[in-house]
């Protein structure tokens, strides 16, 4: 094959914890009868709260076919290539085996916000049943893998270590700026569940905390870097495992041709981050991706279209992150299909593929 598969998960695959029918239908076209793989393929999610082996074994189950964790991509993925970050104190923010995540990744000293609040419990006091009765000093970077489950807590805490320079026991200080280095992961406002209308994701957390420091500060918050869905980064991290697995399975053909099947392609960042992982993934790039929506998640197609391009921009709400600029040509995609079966079907034809 000189394509590869790129699966969005959520909305795509499943919905919450229930597998949409189509996809077990569609995984079937892509395994021979010993379940292995005809064309590379890594799935592509934004959650961040588990390590990638449990998420393959989650989707080896709902999909019945075997998926390792070299075909799953985290949201957090990517903080392999930050290799710099790795020896430093980190705090990390979000929910799951936070710890476990963050050493699978190579950081050899993080710190969960929990820990940061048993070392200085008056930091966190917005629950006045949890304010203490009684403060050691870290330096920090900040990795914020997705949203977490008291958000008071993470945002006072957070906030205290960008005022002080990761010094959270000190005095705030504006003139801190530019603060100690912040890396993201998930950018999605919303995400799909079994409810009938889209949840906050931690897109919505990080709304939160730009707004919360720009209005203390009068300045904006900066990020290090942004990675998950629709980073340029995600795609090109994403690219790297495809390319690992054509050769891995000793295929010859280049690459040429990525689908991502239920994301938009990528979106450009505003402010020039350090790309010095760049040269890591710059082996020969794929000539194309292809953005492959369906209908399952968060997209709509009932809602109207605007006959006129300059009203769709001025009308649309752009849900993407602050830092990504809204660029119609890229957010529209290059087919529509029902759903992921479809697609699969849709990307053999175009490829003159048979399995």
């Amino acid at each position: 094959p000189s394509f590869g598969f790129l699966f969005d998960i959520d909305g795509v695959l499943v919905r919450g914890k229930t597998p949409i029918p189509a996809a077990k239908t569609a995984f079937q076209k892509l395994v021979n009868s010993q379940g292995q793989f005809l064309v590379p393929v890594v799935f592509v999610t934004n959650a961040g709260n588990c390590l990638r082996q449990k998420k393959a074994d989650q989707l080896s189950h709902l999909l019945g076919v075997p998926i390792s964790q070299d075909q799953v991509m985290m949201s957090h993925s990517p903080l392999r290539m930050f290799k710099r970050y790795h020896e430093k104190c980190v705090l990390v923010s979000g929910q799951g085996p936070l710890l476990d995540i963050a050493q699978d990744l190579g950081f050899c000293q993080p710190i969960t916000i929990e820990t940061l609040r048993e070392k200085h419990p008056l930091l966190d006091v917005v629950d006045h049943d949890r304010r203490p009765n009684v403060l050691v000093s870290e330096y920090f970077s900040v990795v914020l893998f997705g949203e977490p489950v008291r958000w008071e807590t993470n945002l006072q805490l957070i906030i205290d270590v960008l005022l002080t320079s990761g010094y959270p026991g000190n005095p705030h200080h504006h003139e801190n700026y530019p603060h100690i280095p912040v890396l993201a992961c998930n950018m999605d406002l919303m995400w799909v569940a079994e409810a009938q209308s889209p949840r906050f994701g931690h897109g919505t957390f990080m709304v939160c905390l730009e707004n919360i420091y720009k209005k203390i500060t009068g300045k904006d918050l900066k990020y290090e870097a942004l990675m998950g869905k629709p980073s340029k980064l995600t795609y090109q991290y994403a690219e790297y495992l495809i390319r690992a697995q054509a050769t891995e399975r000793q295929w010859k053909q280049p690459i040429q041709t990525l689908y991502a099947v239920g994301g938009s392609a990528t979106l450009s960042q505003d402010d020039e981050i350090d790309n010095s992982w760049e040269t890591e993934l710059a082996s020969a790039a794929a000539a194309h991706c292809r953005s492959v929506l369906v209908c399952t998640g968060v997209y709509n197609p009932h809602t109207e279209v605007p006959l006129d391009a300059r009203e769709s921009i001025t009308e649309t709400v752009f849900h993407g992150h602050r830092d990504f600029r809204f660029d119609p040509g890229l957010v529209e995609p290059d087919h529509i299909v029902p759903d992921v079966d479809a697609a699969v079907d849709l990307v053999f034809q175009l490829e003159n593929f048979a399995p």
